[in-house]
């Protein structure tokens, strides 16, 4: 190997570049994503549309409530391709018991909620750490980073809704003769099953495409922070030169 191969470009770079190199990753490794991911999102959504008997506005609160634990999935992705790695399901089914069962009743409870859970994800996935080392470590990568972190994910959770609004009126728009209007009021006065499972599957739709964008957001901010913690770029480069 000869060292002056070796070049290394840095540049500081502000969180919000970051999340936007996040979306280029997914954009970049988009068949490994869906073709990995879609399959889990697809048993969610049929889990979800099976209670719709139970209570019309289940179906909707199940999907929202476990995005974070389809977001360990679409990480797993995104963590492998960092690497050049490709991703298929078998894998994602090998890596099963680390993926989506490990950590689960924290997933889902006291970081279902978080504002920075997209930023704070990768520490709790995919660093191995627990008790007051996983603790410390939060807090050092989430230090002075809290507002980037919520505005990313305020972001994100503004588009879903937008997106859900404009799937609607798309229904609306394309209404034959004219007759959006009837349309929107047969929708909403129709039986509450019939409307809870069009307004399901439009959800389930902006999910299945949105998450990805949110979880390669925020695993971009991550790495960044601990390129201006770690230099973790630069021991990237020197592992990849020595290993040649």
């Amino acid at each position: 190997m000869r060292i002056d191969a070796l070049t290394v470009e840095l540049r500081p770079r502000s969180m919000y570049e970051a999340s936007d190199l996040g979306v280029l990753l997914v954009q970049t490794h988009a068949r490994s994503v869906w073709r990995t991911c879609g399959p889990v999102f697809g048993v969610v959504m049929l889990l979800a549309l099976s209670t719709v008997e139970i209570a019309p506005w289940l179906p909707g609160l199940l999907i929202f409530w476990l995005k974070p634990w389809l977001d360990r999935s679409v990480l797993f992705v995104l963590s492998r391709a960092l690497f050049g790695q490709p991703t298929t399901f078998a894998d994602l089914w090998h890596a099963r018991s680390s993926v989506w069962w490990q950590q689960l009743p924290r997933t889902l409870t006291f970081r279902r909620l978080s504002p920075w859970r997209s930023f704070t994800q990768p520490i709790y996935q995919l660093e191995g750490q627990s008790g007051r080392a996983l603790r410390q470590r939060s807090s050092q990568l989430l230090s002075g980073q809290r507002w980037e972190a919520s505005l990313m994910h305020t972001v994100f959770a503004t588009a879903e809704m937008v997106l859900n609004i404009g799937l609607v009126g798309v229904l609306i728009w394309l209404a034959p003769n004219g007759g959006g209007l009837g349309f929107f009021q047969w929708l909403t006065s129709s039986d509450h099953v019939l409307t809870s499972l069009l307004g399901t599957l439009a959800y389930a739709v902006v999910v299945l495409v949105l998450e990805p964008f949110y979880v390669a957001a925020g695993f971009a901010m991550y790495l960044n922070r601990r390129v201006e913690l770690e230099a973790w770029d630069v021991e990237q480069e020197f592992r990849r030169a020595f290993s040649a």
